[in-house]
């Protein structure tokens, strides 16, 4: 596998080429037939390119779970990132066991009801990558989840600054929440795990526990406990810690699980 770090000095990519003892090239590095690893969506041009001529590679970013402060990150550093063969998500549930989601010691909380809608709106990158203006986005899916409720629409911005972004967790935002809509977020996965239905208007991780048609808001799907369990074990199994990136165990899940 060939790793492509930016100016060979992406921090991420890096470990994770150490941990599988992969050769680290730039960005304009002919790859050839080789596997490759990508991160972030700002190689849109190159990940739009693998896609089309479908040549395996492998897109990390953000992991799902565990980024924000709590007793296994007390700190909320960017510990996990997720790593997905061919793909920018884990689109689908495949049976996986238990023992890496047990790890992360994360709740799964039961269906809350609320009072508000809570639109969380795409960022620049994927904006970019998706073709969509922002603006234009919010205005017409604000007008689209009024033809179905008249329940207030609250607006959450990502904020860009990490920092600041702990000190604003999704969480608040989520208390009397109704339901969430969002375009391809994370936070429709934080969402379903603290109870709050979601609706996600492109491919998302979160889309096998998740409404896509907004015409439901006011009464979106009550999904099976079970079934999220078994998407939230099989989302353990596509995010990786720095230290699974720098000591192999990342590469080695990867190659057992898409062999």
């Amino acid at each position: 596998m060939i790793c492509l770090s930016k100016n060979l000095a992406d921090m991420y990519v890096n470990m994770f080429a150490k941990g599988s003892n992969s050769v680290i090239k730039d960005y304009d590095y002919d790859y050839g037939d080789e596997e490759i690893l990508i991160r972030g969506l700002g190689k849109k041009l190159l990940i739009r390119k693998c896609l089309e001529k479908k040549h395996n590679f492998y897109y990390m970013d953000s992991g799902y779970v565990g980024n924000w402060p709590n007793p296994n990150n007390p700190n909320g550093i960017k510990l996990w990132h997720r790593i997905v063969k061919n793909n920018l998500q884990h689109s689908a549930i495949i049976n996986r066991p238990s023992d890496r989601w047990n790890k992360l010691n994360y709740p799964i909380y039961p269906r809350k009801q609320g009072s508000f809608i809570l639109l969380v709106t795409p960022s620049e990158k994927p904006c970019k990558f998706y073709k969509i203006n922002r603006n234009e986005w919010i205005k017409n899916t604000c007008n689209l989840i009024k033809k179905y409720t008249d329940r207030p629409i609250k607006i959450r911005d990502k904020i860009i600054d990490r920092p600041s972004r702990m000190k604003q967790p999704i969480f608040a935002d989520l208390k009397d929440c109704h339901a969430l809509v969002t375009y391809q977020s994370i936070a429709a996965i934080e969402s379903v795990l603290f109870g709050v239905p979601a609706f996600t208007l492109a491919d998302t991780a979160a889309d096998p526990v998740c409404d896509k048609d907004l015409s439901m808001i006011e009464h979106p799907t009550k999904q099976d406990t079970d079934k999220i369990y078994r998407w939230a074990c099989h989302l353990s199994y596509g995010q990786f810690n720095l230290t699974e990136l720098q000591n192999g165990v990342a590469y080695k899940i990867l190659k057992e699980t898409n062999e």
